[in-house]
């Protein structure tokens, strides 16, 4: 039996789809089905807004509220409930507006009358496209099934939002308000190098048609063998591309666990049984993922939801039989051009032919963005309108150094891509010959050059580097692989097999690092709304002291005879630092007490991610074997930015004076006591940050495995003395970002930073 939300949906769905079916212009289309809604959900007045840039949302079409108000209301991301709405992508249901904190009155609007809001966002691909609302003149609590309702009836206008019929639309728009189109446009660089090739427009995603089952059997059956088909398509994909080692592979080996994951899977069947289409309750499942996981700032889980999008959008092609669907290439050379996509659809193409590839929507650690950088594709990201705006077939020329895009490009174009590109592959071979290379600068100060590790496949980046070690071990990444919580006998099995590939090369073991951003699979969500600041890291082992007890007691067995490094991550004052430390050393002195192994040495650390420590410094290194920096969370700290807000991608940099001017102070420091210090955040991993680190004093960098023989040419081409000499002058600077400095440097004294 459906409950009363699912047929009041079904109900304006069908009658959606007589409208969407109609012959007459989308605008008129949009104005019915907003006042079908606000009828059918016996609501006063109805309004459709539609996101116009990154920024911002205009009113498309309403129903109850002033004539002719259409395209005359504008609101931000942010301001007002409807703002809020799509900043949050979580629908707002408010009894009385104008006694919320957020509401925002316009007047154009004629809203005076009006009293209780419900808000929910239009979603494309994790991103709110729009908002849809509904609103009464008298007080009213919106109840779980009128959310529900008018969820359900979201996703369906969403991907009429999404349609060529919409795109086109709003190009007319743009036109009538005199925007002209581009030729060359600048977007933001994702993976360096230069392409040339015809553009592929990437289309996957297609509307979710029939909402609810007919035969909930049937679907099922359909369920079942669409999972079972693309799983086995994706073995033999995965297991007959040969693409090395490295980050890369073990994002497409996370990706097929996703595709595999059972409870997934279930989760989808039960949405089925629920009386869903196999298609709708794909979508369904998705979306109910993404409501738990969307406010995180982990980056690790924020790309995991990407995977899961792109599982779930090939899970749906398999339902529709669809899948390869791919248009006929005939070029050796193109561009692929898409809105967004995941790492296995670059395997849908030959990517021997890829020159190049833009994301409209792509961010730096998209996982499609990652493979691409490893297979040396350059990869151009956030042009708004792109997706829409490129035919398949045209000539494209992507720079990805410097982020742009050139359509159609001249032949004198054309030439100097030929030549950029010759250029690249006669530095790739050179990148190969210094595996066996010192990574010494060139007045011979040694740089000793780690590696960050997280899942297995990262283990073999150990021997085709040639590093020095492991500068992080990520902990958390095998507990948040398993559904339950991994025992001792397990976590020392992963930790085990890190200290025999590693041999005598050191490794640092940072202990687990999850917090209520990304919590584990068998953890209950916090819902706290900070979660970057919140109950995470360290915080939580020493709350919970039996999973830290156990988590140093696999360490120590595994690095039995051997030496052991820990650190400790989200430390915040002296005294967390001594209770974890005092942890360690108690389950330490019990395992020789059993009789067991212990390792021949324990060295125990921190990480300096929380600005409070720099005030505790000096105590800090009296009591601590090593530190670690972690500037990615140092710097988000320090600026009071998150840094998984693209629009604040740009306004901070750690190539800037008060930033250098802290890590100056504490390798400074670091060094006056003889601790040894690293740094392990992505500064570590871009070469004119990791030169600007060695000017500085660091000699221990540790980044990711695909990093690595950039920054060795790097440091080979430097002369650390002179770096040291420029940069303590330009630290005098109060320029906003010292990095246009930094790279002329680089390029006069032919220090290699590409």
């Amino acid at each position: 039996m459906k409950s009363p939300a699912v047929n009041q949906a079904m109900e304006i769905l069908r009658e959606m789809r007589q409208i969407t079916g109609g012959n007459y212009p989308i605008q008129e289309k949009l104005e019915q089905i907003v006042a079908l809604i606000a009828r059918k959900m016996s609501a006063d007045a109805a309004n459709c807004y539609v996101a116009v840039d990154d920024y911002t949302l205009e009113l498309f079409a309403s129903y109850g509220f002033n004539a002719g108000v259409s395209h005359k209301v504008y609101m931000r991301y942010g301001e007002g409930l409807v703002g809020e709405v799509a900043q949050n992508n979580h629908s707002l249901a408010v009894a009385d507006a104008w006694k919320h904190s957020k509401f925002s009155y316009k007047p154009e609007l004629g809203e005076d009358n009006l009293k209780s809001f419900l808000g929910v966002p239009l979603i494309r691909w994790n991103r709110a496209v729009g908002v849809l609302t509904i609103q009464n003149h008298k007080i009213h609590n919106y109840s779980a099934a009128e959310i529900e309702s008018l969820e359900t009836v979201a996703m369906i206008l969403s991907e009429l939002l999404a349609s060529d019929e919409m795109t086109e639309y709003k190009k007319e728009l743009s036109r009538t308000r005199g925007q002209a189109d581009r030729e060359k446009v600048k977007g933001v660089s994702l993976s360096k190098g230069y392409g040339l090739g015809n553009a592929v427009v990437h289309r996957r995603r297609q509307a979710v048609t029939q909402i609810f089952a007919e035969d909930i059997q049937k679907e099922l059956r359909r369920l079942e063998i669409a999972h079972q088909t693309m799983n086995e398509d994706l073995e033999k994909k995965f297991n007959s591309t040969r693409l090395g080692i490295g980050e890369h592979v073990e994002i497409l080996d996370a990706y097929r666990m996703f595709a595999q994951d059972k409870g997934w899977y279930k989760k989808i069947a039960d949405n089925v049984n629920g009386g869903l289409t196999a298609e709708a309750a794909v979508e369904r499942a998705y979306e109910d993922m993404w409501k738990r996981l969307s406010g995180t700032t982990d980056t690790y889980l924020k790309e995991r939801l990407h995977d899961l999008r792109d599982v779930a959008d090939r899970l749906q092609s398999y339902l529709r039989g669809d899948y390869g669907a791919i248009e006929n290439i005939t070029s050796d050379d193109i561009i692929v051009v898409a809105l967004s996509m995941g790492p296995a659809d670059l395997m849908d193409y030959d990517y021997t032919k890829i020159r190049g590839l833009i994301i409209e929507d792509g961010t730096p650690t998209m996982h499609v963005a990652i493979v691409a950088k490893a297979l040396g594709i350059p990869v151009v990201a956030k042009i708004k309108g792109i997706f829409s705006e490129i035919k398949t077939g045209e000539l494209l020329a992507i720079d990805g150094n410097d982020g742009y895009v050139y359509q159609n490009p001249s032949a004198l174009v054309q030439k100097r891509f030929h030549e950029k590109i010759a250029e690249k592959i006669r530095l790739q071979a050179k990148l190969e010959e210094l595996r066996d290379k010192p990574s010494v600068t060139k007045d011979g100060k040694k740089i000793n050059l780690s590696i960050n590790v997280g899942l297995a496949f990262d283990l073999d980046y150990i021997a085709s580097t040639n590093c020095d070690g492991v500068g992080l071990y990520r902990t958390e990444i095998p507990f948040m692989a398993s559904e339950v919580m991994p025992d001792v006998e397990r976590q020392q099995k992963y930790y085990q097999e890190l200290m025999d590939k590693a041999g005598d090369k050191k490794v640092i073991f940072r202990s687990l690092d999850v917090g209520s951003d990304k919590l584990l699979p068998y953890w209950a969500n916090m819902g706290e709304e900070n979660p970057a600041i919140g109950w995470r890291s360290i915080r939580i082992t020493l709350d919970r002291r039996a999973i830290l007890r156990k988590q140093v007691r696999a360490f120590l067995r595994a690095a039995d005879g051997k030496e052991l490094n820990v650190m400790f991550p989200m430390i915040s004052n002296l005294s967390e630092f001594e209770e974890a430390k005092e942890t360690l050393l108690i389950e330490l002195e019990k395992e020789k007490r059993r009789g067991r192994g212990v390792p021949r040495k324990v060295n125990v650390g921190l990480m300096i991610e929380v600005p409070a420590l720099l005030f505790q410094l000096d105590a800090i290194l009296k009591k601590a074997d090593f530190i670690s920096i972690g500037t990615n969370d140092l710097a988000q700290f320090i600026f009071a930015c998150d840094r998984g807000n693209p629009r604040l991608t740009e306004r901070y940099d750690v190539l800037s004076s008060p930033f250098l001017t802290m890590m100056g102070e504490i390798i400074e420091k670091a060094d006056k006591y003889g601790v040894y210090c690293s740094v392990c955040g992505e500064m570590a991993g871009n070469p004119i940050e990791a030169m600007a680190l060695i000017g500085l004093g660091y000699r221990n960098l540790s980044m990711s495995g695909s990093s690595f023989g950039r920054i060795k040419s790097m440091v080979r081409s430097a002369n650390a003395e002179q770096l040291k000499d420029y940069i303590h002058t330009l630290l005098k600077s109060q320029k906003k970002s010292l990095r246009p400095q930094l790279i002329s440097y680089a390029c006069d004294h032919g220090i290699e930073i590409y």
